[in-house]
């Protein structure tokens, strides 16, 4: 992801994933929802593109779907506790 190229997140509800290719690389954040319930299990960012923000990006965009929707989110996935943790804005989508 560079400063120049916006991330292009597709959502694909069919599989319950948000993801993006970046460098051909695929980078994705998995959700089960359930009851209006979106239940976040998994983000993943190959190690060749750490520290980019693009695993922030991609959740930031399924809590952001998640609020569009009226759903509550539940953060299992480590990485997104830690980003709701320090994201205060999205405390109010917190199942």
């Amino acid at each position: 992801m560079s400063d120049t190229k916006p991330l292009d997140i597709v959502h694909r509800p069919e599989i319950g994933r948000f993801e993006a290719t970046v460098d051909g690389l695929r980078c994705e954040a998995d959700y089960v929802l359930q009851n209006g319930i979106v239940r976040m299990t998994h983000t993943g960012v190959p190690r060749a593109l750490e520290g980019r923000g693009i695993a922030a990006a991609l959740v930031s965009h399924a809590l952001g779907w998640a609020r569009a929707e009226g759903h509550k989110v539940q953060p299992l996935c480590s990485y997104v506790v830690a980003y709701m943790r320090r994201h205060p804005e999205w405390q109010d989508l917190q199942a």
